[in-house]
């Protein structure tokens, strides 16, 4: 998608929550107007019925009423239908407008610090606001502004029954105010608890091949059961809150309901009120002070929709691009130049790595070296653009990544990280990342990178199915398929982090002679290496040491002056090899 067509869906969903809603909201104030009136039809047919035909006797007149108030049900059913219509289609429109932005935000939020079950917070929230707009709580709430004709209408029969009336309701909105103040900070407690108790969900399960490996099951179950015992806490706190006000405010209906019949006969007897006007006062004020009952019952819904809202606005507000990106930017062909790079961890805001700075030019290969926790890691999602630098800059072509539009950067920038996950999909599907590009471009990455053979062996060939996160394929083959994503479209800057760590002889030699093709072709290669293998397809290094880049150089004249640092660290026997021995494996 363009930047034009991307700022244009996002304009279109932030239009969705002002001017859309404002006019669906016009459109069903006026609706539940209309069928708040034609609500009254059964206080006046029961009225006409008991105070006309029962005391004139007329078949003809009760036939005419009848079918009179039938068509004005009928309407009145009529237009709640619609309502209902459109508050469906409402949720249904909302959902599709900003679905898009909130997984785009979702994706983003992990590469922020946010856990997954965080991150799939945004989601939810579109779920819960659409099923909020198919629920009976908005009808209510647009009945709500109606409910002085139901007074007006008890009023104008009796003054006294209309003041009891107006009492109850103000009793029971007063019950709604207390239920919003009781309810505000349990809610966000519950909502809080609840993505504590998912994310030890998500762990645990993401850890189950350990857990069940090391027997760690009935540990991780009391962990999980740990976090649930606390949501489930808050969430009883909150729902008995609501219960309690709910129970009560319809026991006070049915208080208010018996007065009213109450004092109704007391006036009939008095000769101030008629037997069809008791009906109609008790079937007016119960609908009068029904939509405040409704209202108070299904708070904890108003809560959810209410914070959804919140969230579908603030995914909108964090969909907008604030950096500066320049259509039709050319591809880089030539250079990538690092400067003063400092990256900070998103979850902690630790500095990991500081003051970077080299440059590689077209057909060179770099090996990044050193100790775990050094921060190589860190300076591939830095070069990927997975996290942002505190300070400093990545250029490609003297441009910096960010003024890149996302979209443009898989045709320059081919990324392989340290856990290979795949996507659900099939293997032609993983390695063309969905796209519908040439085919002979996947044959070729799969050429490239010495799996064509281990493909075309699997059941389906590439169009295998890898299962989720690529669970049903080896740790080997995930690495080495992800290897030919990264090189997919021939992209000037690949980067591999411990390309090799899944990989047997066959694959390593195999993915030398890939390093080799993308340097001689013209591509920049930056390789994580924890094996002295990968060094031989590599012309400079790169130690780094403490977040700090400690030495930068031609391969030679690294490993002459920084040699037993360098084996250490890549050597796979913790650098207990005789130097002579692994210097002859990195030898060109």
């Amino acid at each position: 998608m363009s930047k034009s067509d991307t700022n244009m869906a996002r304009r279109k969903a932030a239009g969705l929550l002002n001017q859309d809603l404002r006019r669906f909201g016009v459109v069903i104030f006026l609706i539940s107007g209309l069928i708040n009136i034609l609500a009254l039809t059964g206080s006046v047919y029961m009225m006409q019925v008991y105070d006309r035909v029962l005391t004139s006797g007329s078949v003809e007149t009760l036939m005419a009423l009848s079918v009179l108030a039938v068509g004005l049900f009928l309407f009145h059913g009529g237009f709640d239908a619609v309502r209902s219509a459109i508050f469906v289609r409402l949720g249904s429109r909302l959902d599709k407008r900003v679905a898009p932005l909130a997984h785009q935000v979702s994706l983003e939020m992990p590469r922020h610090g946010f856990t997954a079950a965080e991150a799939m917070e945004r989601t939810r929230s579109l779920d819960t606001l659409r099923g909020f707009f198919g629920s009976g709580a908005p009808a209510a709430i647009f009945d709500l502004p109606w409910v002085p004709i139901f007074l007006g209408f008890v009023w104008l029969l009796h003054p006294v029954l209309g003041v009891v009336t107006l009492a109850g309701a103000v009793v029971l909105a007063a019950l709604t105010v207390v239920s919003e103040l009781m309810s505000r900070n349990l809610s966000q407690t519950a909502l809080g608890s609840m993505i504590r108790r998912n994310v030890a969900a998500e762990s645990n399960t993401n850890n189950a091949d350990v857990i069940t490996a090391m027997g760690l099951g009935d540990r991780a179950v009391a962990r999980f059961m740990k976090a649930n015992d606390e949501h489930l806490e808050t969430h009883t706190r909150t729902a008995a809150t609501s219960a309690a006000i709910t129970s009560l405010s319809r026991t006070l209906r049915m208080v208010l309901q018996s007065t009213l019949l109450g004092l109704g006969a007391y006036f009939a007897l008095q000769g101030q009120l008629t037997p069809g006007a008791i009906i109609a006062v008790s079937v007016a004020s119960a609908r009068a002070l029904a939509p405040i009952d409704q209202v108070i019952g299904g708070w904890r819904n108003i809560l959810a929709a209410r914070h959804s809202y919140r969230q579908v606005k603030d995914t909108i507000a964090q969909s907008v691009d604030v950096d500066r990106r320049f259509p039709g930017l050319p591809l880089p062909k030539a250079s990538l130049t690092v400067e003063n790079l400092t990256v900070a961890s998103p979850a902690t805001g630790r500095v990991l790595l500081s003051d970077v700075s080299f440059e590689l030019k077209a057909g060179q290969a770099m090996a990044v070296v050193g100790p775990s926790g050094g921060g190589k890691s860190t300076l591939m999602r830095a070069l990927a653009g997975i996290w942002t630098p505190l300070r400093g800059s990545v250029r490609f072509d003297d441009v910096s990544l960010s003024h890149y539009e996302p979209a443009m950067r898989g045709a320059f920038l081919g990324y392989l990280p340290q856990e290979v996950n795949l996507f659900t999909g099939s293997v032609v599907e993983n390695i063309n990342r969905f796209g519908t590009g040439d085919e002979n471009a996947v044959y070729e990455a799969a050429n490239r990178t010495g799996i064509h053979r281990m493909i075309a062996q699997l059941p389906d060939g590439y169009d295998t199915q890898v299962g989720a996160m690529g669970t049903a394929l080896s740790a080997g083959q995930r690495q080495r398929i992800g290897l030919a994503r990264a090189l997919f479209g021939n992209p000037l800057v690949v980067l591999l982090d411990e390309p090799n760590a899944s990989l047997d002889a066959v694959g390593e030699r195999a993915l030398n002679d890939t390093i080799r093709e993308i340097r001689e072709r013209g591509g920049i290669v930056i390789v994580v290496a924890h094996r002295p293998s990968v060094l031989s397809a590599v012309d400079t290094v790169a130690v780094i040491h403490g977040g700090t880049l400690a030495a930068i150089g031609p391969k030679d004249q690294v490993i002459s002056s920084r040699g037993g640092q360098i084996l250490t660290t890549v050597n796979g026997d913790g650098g207990k090899r005789p130097a002579a021995t692994a210097a002859a494996d990195v030898a060109v």
